[in-house]
């Protein structure tokens, strides 16, 4: 029986303390490429602290939200990242997150975006608009990255180390589950049988304003959408977010999809006029895939192996052509078109992540990533700072984001590129030592932006950067 346990949005947040020792701080990030013994113990253990004080404020029992307010409901691949950090300090409760996520399992296999566990005013797109006033939706009517077959890995392998048995039972319990969202990418999203799969809604690659989508979205026009009022503008500043015309293309394409016998997965994709073939999600899902053959052969599933080695062979294959040798960087597919999108954005780095690239590639994507990286002072920004697109504070057309840098930085390891990858690594542990646990942060300063007291820059923090449950296992 899931437990949702209400708690109230005013709940005053003590947190942020590590501001006070920011002098410190400083001192101890003399070298980005420093090891992390360099950082005293003393503030370490703050930011652990402050970032456990997070996912318990953010908790509302069985799942836990991305930031009170801006962000009032349980997202999807929040859900794998939020999971890695509550394992450090309670590996129930993070086996509890992801179990949660998969009650909202749609009866096709399809895992939604957002679950609206609770009632909140807080959001929008909220249950009344993806369904009615009069019959509020339970759910989203898209996905989003499917981030949980990566995480339930490592969370077996975690719980695994004190008790072997319980890992086993747990991650038996949900591989049926994750391996149903599998197929249902497959079938819904990849009809031509081609091993990659497409997003049909900026939405669902998680990078919702990337300038991956510039083109495609705005080559279909908006339709007659009723009048909205955005509730993000009250929590964070305009200039950061997606722009009213993004927002319409947005709600354009969420309208037609209702309209289609709410949400149809026979009919979204042939109907979509936005139809891309992501990076992020693909990378994602190859490494997840990996990661369940693994959990399929550790519980004795020979044929499951058999289907997910069939994905793997082909999804590996299709991959090279979203090879673009001039730029020496991957780039996401216009599906409607043919053509890669001309956008470079840390996307391109992530198919280090799944274990698809040739050695060739993982160096040219290595001497591109340091030249990204020799722009600012941070790494990974969300785009190419010398793309005239870059803003280093409009959420994914610039800044820094704790969840790439983690995946981008676990590639780079199982290439062998670890100095870049350590400095990933310090990169992603200053800015939250500078400013704290905020949503993104501006590659250029380390100014944070967007949510506070955000949840998975938390939670990464504590199973990746302070921790060990997100290791490197390949």
């Amino acid at each position: 029986m899931m437990r949702i346990r209400p708690r109230s949005y005013d709940v005053r947040l003590e947190i942020f303390r590590v501001v006070a020792c920011l002098s410190t701080l400083q001192t101890i990030f003399v070298s980005s490429l420093g090891d992390y013994d360099e950082l005293k113990s003393t503030s370490r253990q703050l930011i652990h602290r402050q970032s456990i004080e997070v996912l318990k404020q953010n908790d509302y029992g069985g799942y836990t939200v991305p930031a009170l307010g801006l962000y009032p409901f349980q997202w999807n691949w929040d859900a794998g990242f939020i999971a890695a950090g509550w394992a450090v300090f309670d590996v129930d409760r993070a086996w509890e997150e992801m179990e949660t996520l998969f009650n909202g399992q749609w009866a096709d296999g399809m895992i939604p975006s957002i679950l609206f566990w609770k009632p909140s005013d807080t959001y929008f797109p909220g249950p009344e608009i993806w369904g009615t006033k009069e019959n509020p939706s339970n759910s989203t009517g898209i996905t989003q990255p499917p981030i949980a077959g990566v995480i339930v890995r490592h969370l077996y392998d975690y719980t695994a180390r004190t008790n072997r048995r319980l890992a086993r039972q747990k991650a038996l319990n949900l591989f049926p589950k994750i391996l149903e969202y599998h197929r249902w990418w497959y079938k819904a999203r990849d009809p031509f049988n081609t091993g990659l799969v497409a997003i049909i809604h900026p939405w669902e690659s998680g990078m919702d304003n990337s300038p991956a989508w510039d083109d495609a979205l705005h080559a279909f026009p908006v339709d007659d959408i009723p009048p909205y009022e955005r509730e993000d503008l009250k929590h964070v500043n305009a200039s950061m977010r997606p722009s009213k015309d993004t927002y319409d293309h947005y709600l354009t394409l969420l309208y037609r999809f209702k309209a289609a016998n709410y949400y149809d997965p026979e009919k979204l994709y042939w109907m979509s006029p936005f139809r891309m073939t992501d990076l992020c999600t693909n990378s994602v899902l190859f490494r997840a895939n990996r990661d369940m053959r693994f959990l399929a052969r550790m519980l004795g599933k020979k044929e499951e192996v058999r289907e997910i080695n069939t994905w793997l062979t082909k999804g590996k294959e299709r991959f090279q052509l979203l090879w673009d040798m001039d730029s020496g960087l991957f780039k996401c597919e216009n599906q409607l078109t043919g053509k890669l999108s001309s956008a470079r954005i840390s996307g391109a780095f992530l198919p280090l992540f799944a274990g698809v690239v040739s050695r060739d590639q993982a160096a040219a994507l290595a001497s591109n990533l340091k030249l990204w990286m020799d722009e600012v002072k941070y790494g990974v920004p969300s785009a190419d700072p010398l793309d005239p697109v870059f803003d280093p504070l409009k959420y994914w057309s610039g800044p820094l984001w704790i969840n790439i840098n983690w995946m981008i930085s676990s590639g780079l390891r199982h290439y062998g590129y670890s100095e870049l990858a350590k400095k990933i690594e310090m990169d992603s542990m200053t800015v939250i030592s500078e400013s704290g646990l905020r949503e993104y942060f501006n590659p250029r300063t380390g100014e944070g932006a967007g949510g506070e007291s955000f949840s998975w820059t938390a939670a990464l923090y504590l199973g990746w950067l302070d921790g060990k449950v997100l290791d490197n296992s390949f």
